[in-house]
């Protein structure tokens, strides 16, 4: 059996992400979506929050596409998530050259650290190019409609974070 690793922080979760799983896990008998803590990073969701956004974006996609996808929150290296699972390839989504010279670097390091896992690239599609978390936060945050971006569930628990 095939598994494969997609992971991210997923904060917040966006159609971009959900265009990369879809095409994930047509390419691998198992996708486990791998939702990270991160302690690099200030989360507006908690771990136990995205994942659970995470589940519900997945149980669409497994019934729609049915295909075998699983979430896993992880607190450790990324390599050793994937050996944990037993995940052979790694999924990465790429939405311009600058997500590249980052993703580079990492390969290099996951390829020292355990160099029989593969790491594959999907570009993001070009209409889910401009998506970034990021971006999303700060356009909620300062009242703007996201609609397009994310979600709809990701959208509304949003919209009631930033009306705290």
């Amino acid at each position: 059996m095939r598994i494969g690793l997609y992971p991210g922080t997923f904060d917040p979760l966006t159609l971009g992400h959900i265009d990369i799983i879809r095409r994930a896990s047509g390419l691998v008998d198992r996708l486990v979506v791998g939702v990270a803590v991160n302690i690099d990073k200030q989360t507006l969701f908690s771990i136990d929050e995205r994942a659970q956004l995470m589940q519900v974006q997945v149980d669409k996609l497994s019934r729609e596409l049915n295909v075998n996808i699983i979430i896993h929150k992880f607190d450790n290296l990324l390599i050793d998530c994937a050996k944990d699972i037993g995940a052979s390839v790694i999924f990465r989504g790429l939405r311009a050259v600058s997500d590249f010279e980052y993703e580079f670097q990492m390969v290099g390091m996951n390829r020292v650290l355990n160099g029989s896992i593969e790491t594959v690239f999907l570009m993001a599609d070009v209409n889910r190019q401009a998506i970034s978390s990021k971006l999303v936060k700060e356009i909620s945050r300062l009242g703007g409609t996201i609609d397009n971006f994310v979600p709809k569930e990701v959208a509304l628990l949003m919209d009631k974070k930033y009306k705290k």
